[in-house]
């Protein structure tokens, strides 16, 4: 077990407006309605929603919809692509390329495993996770970039 007083980091000194984001004068707290992203609340909204209807699955298994008996892993995978469905014009228009095309893949993705489901089409699901697996490798590509 090596001594921590030996490492390099024993001349390491914290940064004063890290620690205390305060100490520059400027007021710390919750962001003003002006500085909120009214796109990315409503995205994160809907994605929360998918997230909780897929949490939901294991004890409420069918929701009914209009009058459509919906399994819930099914109703989550179409509002996910909801979601993402929002995002992706409104990133592009504001251009956010990489996160635009994020959601545009995932809107395409989960909205073929959605129908796929409702359709009941094997070829559906099937191209719907090819979209999805290629556009995850498509991303990891394009974040190396990033770097």
């Amino acid at each position: 077990m090596s001594d921590s007083r030996g490492d390099s980091n024993g001349d390491w000194e914290p940064d004063p407006e890290w620690d205390d984001p305060g100490s520059d004068g400027e007021p710390v707290g919750w962001p003003g309605v002006s500085e909120l992203d009214l796109v990315s609340i409503v995205v994160g909204t809907i994605v929360g929603i998918a997230g909780l209807l897929l949490f939901l699955q294991p004890s409420v298994r069918v929701i009914e919809l209009f009058g459509v008996r919906i399994p819930t892993f099914v109703l989550s995978s179409g509002v996910l692509s909801l979601g993402f469905a929002v995002g992706a014009p409104a990133y592009l228009r504001r251009g956010y390329w990489l996160r635009g095309v994020a959601h545009a893949i995932g809107a395409v993705g989960f909205g073929g495993l959605f129908f796929a489901a409702g359709f009941g089409s094997l070829l559906l699901l099937w191209a719907g996770l090819a979209v999805i697996i290629g556009g995850v490798l498509f991303l990891a590509a394009e974040s190396r970039k990033l770097e």
